[in-house]
């Protein structure tokens, strides 16, 4: 593992605030291009009664990102709507590293859960 200078501990919040957020798991069922974009894909999302477009900026991190396909892994879904080169994405995926400046990993289950599942 590469060592990395741990970042301060953010400020204290109330335990309702992180109750605002909505983070569940979801199905990554395909990776396209963005084909205007050297960074974002376009992930299609299986949260068990609904699907969403989710654009990630994920191309220059991975030498294949289609590799994701299939996993399970846990997506940011109450963030208002962004649009990002000309479409719009419906949550954030929730990664672990991006700020630390590592390449990121998916935060993901320890074995398969329904999807839409929240965690918390």
């Amino acid at each position: 593992m590469n060592n990395i200078k741990v970042a301060p501990v953010k400020p204290i919040i109330k335990y309702e605030d992180l109750d605002k957020l909505d983070i569940r798991v979801g199905t990554i069922l395909s990776v396209e291009d963005v084909e205007k974009s050297d960074k974002l894909v376009r992930l299609t999302v299986d949260f068990g009664d609904h699907q969403r477009k989710i654009l990630v900026g994920m191309k220059k991190e991975r030498e294949n990102p289609k590799e994701i396909e299939g996993k399970q892994a846990l997506f940011v879904v109450n963030l208002e709507p962004r649009e990002m080169m000309g479409e719009k994405s419906e949550g954030m995926l929730f990664d672990i590293g991006y700020s630390d400046k590592i390449i990121p990993v998916l935060a993901m289950p320890e074995k398969p859960v329904p999807n839409g599942v929240r965690a918390g």
